[in-house]
């Protein structure tokens, strides 16, 4: 993640995304860069337009807001069979006394 996050810097400070910038980013923060990593990400780079991709990674975050609500109501859903076991108990507990 941290070649990531230093090409998005480099990025952002209108900086060529190079092996030797990548590199003085990752040394500058106190890390050390392994070259094989950050020849893979700025091969990866290459053709990439940053700007367009940060916009529809941004355009996708509604949806992720979105497809967390499902997840609400699913955790809504399991309260009433918590209610249902609690239930369950009291009737058992009133069995016991017509033993006990």
């Amino acid at each position: 993640m941290k070649y990531v996050y230093a090409a998005l810097l480099l990025h952002s400070a209108s900086q060529p995304i190079t092996e030797e910038n990548v590199k003085k980013v990752i040394t500058a923060t106190g890390g050390q860069a392994d070259e094989v990593q950050v020849k893979a990400l700025v091969a990866a780079l290459a053709e990439v337009n940053i700007a367009e991709a940060l916009k529809s990674a941004a355009a996708m975050a509604p949806v992720a807001a979105v497809a967390a609500a499902p997840v609400e109501a699913k955790k809504e859903e399991k309260k009433p069979a918590e209610d249902e076991k609690k239930k369950e108990e009291e009737a058992l507990a009133g069995l016991g006394a017509l033993f006990g």
